[in-house]
């Protein structure tokens, strides 16, 4: 069947056979969703131990409504895990790429696993597939992708570059109502064929050329970072000039070109894709022998407001050694586990070089901070951790930490300090009720 055939079918209800090449955040992600759509999904991975957990029904990372997206899917026979990436691609029609573009010492993406995956998909094709790039990839993989599988597959193929627009913690919300969908590909069938698989979402559908379709995931992490990194930066300021940088924000958001979004103050972004993408942006610009200075200074701007709690908590107690010091919240935002690049992390460092003792609670977030800090004390609530505390710091903005009973926490902490490092609490309610506060820029 041609693809042009394929698409007319897909477009009456025929179901598409998916192979998706690994299971970690995205992958996961997009193969249940589609799988939720009424298509047949095999997910691949070569970590043995997580395909057993899947086929449990069970997610190996923490995203709101995966579970119940994976355990309803497999029980309607849309979705099954393997090891085996021949036996996957030669059931599908489409294959996805979504493994992992890790960073290097210098910022440039790791390209490994995606030139691993695409030999290995090369290796097991029988037949026309499009092949889609879902990781964040650097500008040319497209191009690199085509290479690999033409030295070991003679046959018709079409790559396809795909990107992610997914939040942890609103992922699946993300891929069923996405803002819109960017394929990139120079050849009408295989656009035609993406076109078709994503019709029931509804959305507004961008069609590019392979080229396009890389940069714009890296440009639109870069430009929405940068926003947040200068909204941090003029809440510094707001510090200096008896400001208020809630009221500073929102009178700049009202600004129709600039619109409110990503304007909150607070003590740095973090995650899987801001900091690695901003980085292998600025080093894709030097590729191409192109300064990126606005990237650069973002992350720059960024490094240092991870640690602006920390100096506002040594100008209040002058020395910290000794002190006991609550941090509340631990992953890089709330709704998910995930640790990388968390704020937290410099945070619990920068206390510890003062000899401060650290006390950190997280609803999700414990197991992960202990493999990246195993000699960070935990608690098990986070009334539990502001016993006897000299300080609060609230790093990550969960809901259960905006109703705190701040009545019982003046009561369990020895001295009632809090810096508020996501501008979540009123400093009127707080002071009124005795306490210390110190927020982002207020």
């Amino acid at each position: 069947m041609s693809f042009r055939e394929y698409a007319f079918v897909a477009s009456v209800g025929v179901l598409m056979k998916i192979a998706v090449i690994g299971t970690g955040y995205v992958g996961l992600v997009v193969g249940a969703c589609l799988a939720d759509l009424g298509n047949s999904v095999k997910c691949v991975d070569v970590n043995t131990e997580k395909i057993e957990l899947l086929r449990s029904g069970k997610s190996p990372i923490f995203e709101p409504g995966l579970d119940e997206l994976l355990e309803r899917n497999i029980r309607e026979g849309r979705i099954s895990f393997t090891t085996s990436t021949a036996e996957a691609v030669k059931e599908a029609e489409i294959v996805f790429i979504a493994v992992g573009t890790p960073q290097s010492q210098n910022g440039k993406a790791d390209l490994s696993h995606v030139k691993s995956a695409a030999e290995e998909i090369a290796k097991a094709m029988n037949g026309e597939k499009v092949i889609v790039n879902k990781s964040t990839v650097p500008v040319g993989t497209g191009s690199l992708v085509e290479e690999i599988i033409k030295k070991h597959y003679k046959g018709r193929f079409h790559v396809v570059s795909n990107p992610e627009f997914l939040r942890e913690g609103s992922a699946i919300n993300d891929f069923l109502k996405p803002d819109r969908i960017v394929i990139g590909s120079s050849n009408e069938e295989a656009r035609k064929t993406m076109e078709e698989l994503y019709r029931p979402l509804g959305a507004k559908m961008l069609f590019t050329s392979i080229e396009s379709a890389e940069l714009i995931k890296y440009g639109s992490n870069a430009l929405l970072a940068t926003k947040i990194s200068f909204i941090n930066e003029i809440a510094r300021l707001c510090d200096r000039a008896n400001a208020d940088i809630s009221e500073v924000a929102t009178g700049i958001g009202l600004d129709k070109r600039i619109g409110p979004h990503f304007l909150r103050a607070g003590c740095g972004w973090g995650g899987s894709c801001f900091p690695k993408d901003v980085k292998a942006l600025v080093f894709m610009g030097e590729e191409h022998g192109v300064e990126l200075k606005i990237p650069r200074a973002a992350d720059e701007a960024n490094m240092e407001q991870k640690l602006e709690p920390v100096r506002k908590l040594k100008a209040k107690l002058s020395s910290l050694e000794g002190k006991r010091i609550a941090l509340l919240g631990l992953s890089f935002k709330p709704n998910t586990d995930d640790m990388r690049e968390a704020p937290s992390v410099e945070i619990a460092n920068a206390l510890r070089k003062e000899k401060a003792k650290i006390v950190a609670f997280d609803p999700v977030a414990m197991e992960e901070a202990g493999k990246k800090m195993p000699w960070l004390e935990t608690a098990g609530s986070a009334y539990e951790a502001l016993e006897g505390a000299d300080a609060m710091i609230l790093v990550t903005e969960w809901n259960e930490f905006k109703e705190l009973d701040f009545e019982r926490v003046k009561k369990v902490m020895n001295n009632p300090l809090v810096i508020d490092g996501r501008n979540i609490y009123s400093r009127k309610q707080l002071e009124e009720s005795g306490f210390e506060y110190e927020g982002i820029g207020k």
